[in-house]
């Protein structure tokens, strides 16, 4: 699980507010702006999270295939990538109360 974000290239103010968002019936790079990321990041987290459970309910069952090692490393996998996403979660409500709280 890859929760690294692509860096932006280095462009001025004007040339991103003049940047279009492509249209309806148009394909898009995936992956490209922020948001994209973060979308592909959440999936990727309730992947792990999905996978944990899955694995959970198998050993509850008594499957002998698998182990409780991988079991719990998948737990500890999903939880880290879920506090990753809470702490960027955290970041981006904190940055956006310190937007609105700015004097005009």
């Amino acid at each position: 699980m890859d929760l690294r974000i692509a860096s932006m290239p280095s462009q001025g103010l004007g040339s991103i507010a003049q940047t279009k968002r492509p249209a309806a019936g148009s394909t898009a790079v995936a992956g490209t702006g922020f948001a994209d990321n973060f979308k592909s990041a959440l999936k990727s987290v309730s992947a792990a999270q999905n996978e944990a459970t899955r694995l959970q309910t198998e050993v509850q069952l008594g499957n002998p295939k698998v182990s409780l090692e991988e079991t719990m490393l998948a737990m500890q996998k999903a939880q880290i990538g879920f506090q990753g996403a809470l702490h960027v979660r955290n970041r981006m409500v904190s940055a956006y109360t310190d937007i609105m709280n700015m004097s005009v």
